[in-house]
């Protein structure tokens, strides 16, 4: 299973914010600066982040964003399932196909998703933290 880019980057945003040292805020455009993606893409991943409560937004010429929860309190799973539209492996209704009726391969795959996403739960944003990510990340805060 690969995951959009949408996942990919509100992943980044979380690390981002979780190499932060808190209360400190980290401005949008530091993060749209490191990582070289579209501003309106990122505005609209902090929003969806900011809407659910992983992410709280502080308005104004020294505002930002930083992390709403704990480390340990955001499992990757809640992330994937929040961003991603649809965690189906195959479509079988477009085009719809002939062999659907007897196929088994879908029943398996929505097994391994949800292994996967099983095993997403126990994974949480501190165990994806590492000394040196945070120091990588700490960087931004830097960015001129």
């Amino acid at each position: 299973m690969q995951l959009t880019k949408q996942t990919d980057y509100a992943f980044r945003v979380l690390m981002a914010l979780a190499a932060t040292p808190s209360p400190q805020l980290l401005q949008i455009q530091k993060i749209v600066d490191r990582f070289q993606i579209s501003k309106s893409h990122v505005t609209k991943i902090v929003q969806k982040l900011v809407h659910h409560g992983y992410v709280e937004a502080v308005r104004g010429q020294k505002g930002g964003v930083r992390l709403a929860k704990p480390l340990h309190q955001i499992q990757l799973r809640e992330i994937v399932e929040l961003m991603e539209n649809n965690l189906e492996a195959v479509n079988c209704n477009e085009p719809i196909c002939f062999i659907r009726s007897h196929c088994q391969l879908k029943k398996h795959l929505q097994q391994a998703t949800q292994q996967y996403l099983q095993y997403l739960e126990g994974v949480t944003l501190a165990d994806i933290m590492s000394p040196t990510l945070s120091q990588e990340f700490g960087k931004i805060t830097t960015l001129n």
